[in-house]
């Protein structure tokens, strides 16, 4: 990681624990607050993507699937700030299968670092554990109980989760392999 990388990702943390505090202060508004933090980081993920697609990708083996990629996320990003208006119930659905999703990703990939021994694949795989907990958590609290403040807090907890490991990842020390 460069040093810009590491600035740009230390970052993103802070904003990211400013952005569960405020949360946490104001869970009243949370449920807008989180559709609007989604949307954006969604449809700027998916701009970026298309960006990378046709300045780079385009030339590159797969890129086609980055170019779906994109596209894909860019929708979800509109289509979440579309929804967020109509009912509560399918953004709720929609951050739930986010989490597990992206629970899953983080326990194959460690798994997958676990069988080519790299040092930080236990790390990794209680991400993907925390953020499937939290997913089952928010379906308890969220659709059962119907509670959007309790909703709205495991959401800050695992934002807060999330920046905290993000700022731990950027002052991790990088491996350098040099070819001699």
């Amino acid at each position: 990681m460069t040093g810009f990388q590491r600035i740009r990702s230390t970052l993103i943390g802070v904003l990211m624990l400013i952005s569960s505090f405020i949360l946490i202060r104001f869970p009243d508004y949370g449920f807008m607050i989180i559709a609007g933090i989604l949307s954006i980081s969604l449809a700027i993920y998916g701009i970026r993507t298309l960006v990378f697609y046709f300045t780079l990708a385009r030339h590159m083996v797969g890129g086609r699937e980055i170019f779906y990629l994109g596209v894909i996320v860019l929708d979800f990003g509109i289509f979440t700030i579309t929804v967020a208006d109509v009912s509560p119930v399918f953004l709720i659905a929609y951050l739930l299968a986010v989490y597990v999703f992206a629970g899953l990703i983080d326990i194959l990939r460690a798994l997958e670092a676990k069988k080519l021994a790299a040092p930080s694949w236990k790390f990794r795989l209680a991400g993907g554990i925390v953020s499937i907990i939290i997913a089952l958590v928010a379906v308890v609290f969220g659709i059962v109980l119907k509670s959007m403040d309790t909703l709205v807090y495991i959401y800050a907890i695992g934002l807060i989760y999330s920046a905290v490991t993000r700022i731990i990842t950027a002052f991790r020390k990088s491996a350098m392999v040099y070819i001699q």
